[in-house]
């Protein structure tokens, strides 16, 4: 088994953390660490795992009793964390937060398993993809590979409300969410560098703009991405690439008909979809920005550094009504 501590347990990502590992043949959870709720029942604060757990929330951190923990920390907050504690140098670490994504002076892989298994099979430290960011990349990798990004990309995505924490503000209050849309972050959102550091893995070079609009969302879990690009490819080839480039992905698939948010929610998968307009192509990707745009890839990233079937506790199935 392998054995687990969360940190940052208490909120929609360790909450949903909890729910796949409770059903995961191989996880043990060790501890599940929140100092607010430190003594409650895990299911005293996520409600949705009554008659499922008995576990409690702890103030302690045993590390010497486990082989990984997950941070599901604010962004910002893991970096922080790491200078003021000492976890066992034999204890891997995900990271659901931004503060390792960028590469730069650590050994964190960055965690999309469809351009870094190998990587991720090796590592101690992996930076998990945030949830935007691994919607638009899976729509644009394939296009990249193939040297399409040659001019500026334009991007807009919507996000379900739990995209925005379990924290109460006034963009999440059901009120003012209701029956409503807005924009944040246009051009400048923070998932932007991750982006083009993979597009760049994968084409050499990305001379253009990503120009990605992100939308807030009546609903409350999901991302549905589009992206155009220009280019004089013919379709064809273009989707027998991504055809290709998917083709032993364990959870992001190629869809030949148009794709609609409930085919992935409350699933680890991402589809992918191409439409051909004279010399523009409409790409069209989309996830539950809670699963394989969060825990649910930290999950899949735990199975393969650990050696075990990438897919396993992470068979999940949509709701279509």
């Amino acid at each position: 088994m392998i054995r687990i501590g969360i940190l940052g347990a208490a909120g929609y990502t360790g909450g949903e953390l909890i729910r796949l590992l409770l059903n995961h043949p191989e996880a043990e959870i060790v501890f599940a660490n929140s100092e607010s709720n430190a003594g409650n029942h895990v299911s005293d604060v996520h409600e949705g795992l009554i008659g499922e757990t008995d576990l409690k929330f702890t103030d302690t951190m045993p590390f010497d009793d486990v082989d990984v923990v997950f941070f599901c920390f604010g962004h910002g907050k893991s970096e922080a964390f790491l200078k003021e504690h000492s976890i066992p140098a034999n204890v891997k670490i995900i990271d659901l937060a931004q503060d390792f994504r960028i590469r730069g002076d650590h050994d964190y892989v960055y965690g999309l398993p469809e351009i870094n298994r190998a990587e991720i099979k090796k590592a101690q430290h992996v930076a998990n993809p945030g949830c935007f960011a691994t919607a638009i990349q899976l729509g644009l990798l394939p296009a990249a590979k193939m040297g399409l990004l040659t001019q500026d990309v334009s991007v807009n995505a919507i996000t379900g409300s739990t995209g925005a924490g379990q924290k109460p503000g006034a963009t999440t209050h059901f009120s003012w969410r209701n029956n409503n849309l807005s924009i944040y972050k246009a051009f400048t959102h923070q998932h932007l560098a991750e982006i083009r550091q993979s597009l760049i893995q994968e084409q050499g070079r990305l001379d253009v703009s990503i120009d990605f609009i992100p939308y807030r969302g009546d609903f409350a879990r999901g991302i549905f991405a589009t992206e155009v690009i220009r280019t004089e490819s013919p379709a064809d080839d273009i989707i027998a690439a991504y055809k290709d480039f998917y083709r032993d992905a364990a959870f992001t698939h190629y869809v030949d008909k148009a794709l609609d948010l409930k085919q992935v929610v409350n699933t680890n998968k991402c589809l992918v979809h191409i439409d051909a307009f004279d010399g523009k192509l409409l790409i069209t990707s989309c996830i539950d920005n809670l699963l394989k745009g969060a825990v649910g890839q930290a999950v899949q990233n735990m199975n393969l550094m650990f050696g075990i079937d990438e897919t396993t506790g992470l068979r999940l199935k949509a709701s279509a009504f």
